[in-house]
């Protein structure tokens, strides 16, 4: 089951192949007078950075704990990759970490292709923030795991300055979105509207001349764009002439239900879709670490009787073995969960592909995820019943008379 958690970026991948042109990787060609002109560094915001899921994490760490822990932190860790200070020169970047977890901690090493000493310090504090396994006993052997994080340029948000000043400026104003978590109190489990704002930005001013927002059509949209048109109208700005330019905010939010995403655009909800299929895979991979654990601890009891034979053990053999079974029933329910967004999915990209035929590869790669989710399921309830069955039980009848 872990080796397919990397499935829960692949169709967000084909999806950008199919619906975003590529931009020119760097010395292929000039940019275009019209490309110069253009604003750019608009890209979605996830919700998710302002308000990360804190866990706590099952204990002993293992593979699957590991896995999913890393995999739960994708949204901080693609933030960090927003920021130009953070990339190097290329345009796609693999952030490559190794977890270790023995009596003394955890320890995260960050390699990359393409991290600036900034970046690697923005991943690294992630990690060590938000992944933090309880150290395991002295004598336990270390534990490890690693996964890769994919960042491109072309497909991921990120910002880029030096194109144009509108567009350093909105780049600005994004870089920022992540210091804004007070105006996003409202929607710590639900998704913004998209909002539209027009900027007008005059030689001379140290912040732009006006910032309107258009209505959102909600009270709490309107509450969101209110506190967000303070903000930038705050924003320091520079201008060789005067700039008058849209900005939309768009967001997700990782951690928002399956159901949140329902009023959103068609295109805007498969991405946020995606996004909670990151975090519904996560949860997967720690409860069948959690599954893995209660096995363990089940099993060492039931050596031990098997030694023994002492019946003074059965009231722990009972509760280990129901604790078994409890994790291995959280197990099924987080892959559930998974199946309802992965099923989710494929109906809303079946409808897109209905108007559209580019979203064709998409409809594959979602049709593989899903079948490989219910694969992992009908594994997982099976594994189930079989708990149920090993669990003893006590039996009351009277010894037979001799």
């Amino acid at each position: 089951m872990l080796k397919r958690l990397a499935v829960a970026s692949v169709i967000l991948t084909a999806a950008c192949a199919g619906q975003q042109k590529t931009e020119a990787t760097e010395g292929q060609k000039q940019m275009t007078k019209e490309e110069r002109l253009r604003i750019t560094n608009q890209p979605p915001f996830d919700l998710a950075t302002c308000f990360p899921h804190e866990q706590t994490l099952p204990s002993p760490a293992n593979e699957g704990v590991l896995v999913g822990a890393l995999l739960s932190v994708r949204p901080d860790v693609l933030e960090c990759l927003v920021d130009p200070a953070n990339r190097g020169a290329a345009a796609s970047t693999k952030v490559t970490v190794k977890s270790t977890v023995n009596a003394q901690g955890v320890t995260h090493a960050v390699t990359s292709d393409n991290l600036t000493p900034a970046g690697i310090g923005c991943v690294q504090q992630v990690l060590d923030t938000h992944v933090k396994p309880a150290p395991l006993a002295a004598d336990a052997k270390p534990v490890e795991a690693s996964y890769e994080y994919d960042h491109a340029t072309a497909n991921n948000p990120s910002v880029t300055m030096g194109i144009n000043e509108g567009s350093d400026f909105s780049g600005a104003v994004r870089l920022a979105e992540k210091s804004w978590c007070d105006c996003f109190a409202g929607f710590k489990t639900s998704t913004p509207p998209v909002l539209t704002s027009d900027i007008h930005i005059v030689k001379g001013q140290p912040n732009p001349t006006e910032v309107v927002f258009k209505p959102s059509g909600s009270t709490e949209g309107d509450q969101l764009a209110s506190c967000l048109q303070a903000k930038v109208a705050a924003m320091p700005a520079t201008t060789t002439g005067e700039l008058k330019f849209p900005f939309r905010f768009v967001f997700f939010n990782s951690q928002a239900p399956v159901e949140a995403s329902a009023s959103m655009p068609p295109e805007l909800r498969f991405f946020q879709l995606e996004l909670a299929r990151t975090q519904s895979a996560a949860a997967s991979a720690i409860a069948f670490g959690a599954r893995t654990n209660a096995a363990d601890t089940y099993d060492a009891v039931v050596q031990k009787y098997t030694k023994t034979k002492d019946y003074r053990l059965f009231d722990e053999l009972s509760s280990k073995c129901q604790a078994l079974v409890d994790s291995a029933t959280k197990w099924v329910d987080a892959l559930k969960a998974q199946e309802t967004v992965d099923q989710t999915t494929l109906t809303l990209v079946q409808e897109l592909k209905a108007q559209k035929e580019d979203w064709a590869p998409v409809e594959t790669a979602s049709q593989e995820a899903l079948a490989n989710t219910q694969k992992d399921l009908a594994a997982a309830q099976q594994r189930l019943a079989a708990d149920q069955g090993a669990c003893p039980k006590k039996s009351y009848a009277p010894a037979k008379k001799k």
